[in-house]
C-alpha cells in the first residue's frame, strides 16, 4: 500500500485528488492539507510514500515546500500552469498532472510511482542480503555424485575449466559440472568478483594487489583487462596506483 497526502490550498482539487485515490487499492490517503504548513506537521507524525503537491499556493509555495524537505517522499505535483514542467524536474518529482488532469492520467502517474517503489524496494531487498554475513550463507554443487555444501565465507577463489569449475575453499577445492557464469550468478556481487574469464576471486581474502594480479594466499590471480574497471569500483581504488 502506497501512503499518500494530497496537498492543495483548492477544496474541489482536494476533492478530486481524494475521489481518485480511493479508486486506486493499491493507494492510502493518510491526509489532506491546505498549505505546506498544514502538511509539515502530518509529515512529521506520519510515513508518507508519495505526494500529491499543488505549486502555487499562498505563504509557501509547492516548489519552496519540497525544497525544504531533508528527506522527501516522491512527488507528483499536480498545476494549473505547465511551465513549471523543467522545474519539476529538477527537483526529482515522478510526474507531473496538468489540471484539469483526467482519471486514466492520474492512473498513470501512481503506476508511475509504485514501479519506481517496487524497484527501490527490491535494491534495498538485495542490499540487506548482500550484507548478511557469508559465514551464514552457503550453496549445495553436485560433485562425485553427491551434493556439497559450499559456505560462501569460505570460498577463496573460483576457477573456471572449460564446462567445470574449481572451488578452492581449503586443502582440496570442490570440483562440480559448471560454468563460471553460472556460478557467478549465486553468489553475492558486493563480495565476489569477476577478474578475468577463468577467475572470481571472494574480496574478502585478498592479500594484496600488485603489478596487475592479485594475491589470495601463495596463488596468484591475474586481473584481465576487460574486469579491471569493474574489480577497481568495487574495491574503491583508483587502478592508477599500479
Amino acid at each position: 500500500m502506497i501512503r499518500c497526502l494530497a496537498i492543495d490550498d483548492e477544496t474541489l482539487a482536494l476533492d478530486l485528488l481524494e475521489d481518485n485515490i480511493r479508486k486506486v487499492p493499491f493507494l492510502e490517503l493518510v491526509n489532506r492539507c491546505s498549505s505546506g504548513f498544514e502538511a509539515f506537521s502530518v509529515l512529521k507524525e506520519e510515513q508518507i510514500d508519495l505526494i500529491f503537491l499543488d505549486i502555487r499556493m499562498p505563504d509557501i509555495s509547492g516548489i519552496q515546500f519540497l525544497s525544504t524537505l531533508r528527506q522527501k517522499p516522491l512527488v507528483i505535483f499536480t498545476t494549473a500552469y505547465e511551465n513549471y514542467a523543467l522545474t519539476g524536474f529538477d527537483l526529482d518529482v515522478i510526474d507531473y498532472l496538468l489540471k484539469p488532469f483526467s482519471f486514466e492520467r492520474f492512473l498513470k502517474a501512481v503506476n508511475k510511482a509504485r514501479d519506481f517503489l517496487a524497484l527501490k524496494d527490491q535494491a534495498a531487498t538485495k542490499t540487506e542480503n548482500d550484507v548478511i554475513s557469508l559465514a551464514d550463507r552457503f550453496i549445495f554443487v553436485k560433485s562425485d555424485y553427491k551434493l556439497v555444501k559450499v559456505s560462501l565465507g569460505e570460498i577463496l577463489y573460483i576457477e573456471g575449466l572449460k564446462d567445470y569449475i574449481k572451488i578452492y575453499m581449503g586443502p582440496r577445492p570442490v570440483i562440480t559440472q559448471m560454468s563460471l557464469k553460472s556460478m557467478e550468478e549465486k553468489l553475492p556481487a558486493s563480495e565476489f568478483v569477476r577478474v578475468h574469464r577463468s577467475f572470481i576471486v571472494n574480496i574478502r581474502k585478498i592479500d594484496f594487489i600488485e603489478r596487475g594480479n592479485i594475491l589470495i594466499g601463495t596463488r596468484e590471480i591475474p586481473i584481465s583487462t576487460n574486469y579491471r574497471e569493474a574489480f577497481f569500483s568495487l574495491i574503491n581504488q583508483d587502478k592508477t596506483f599500479e
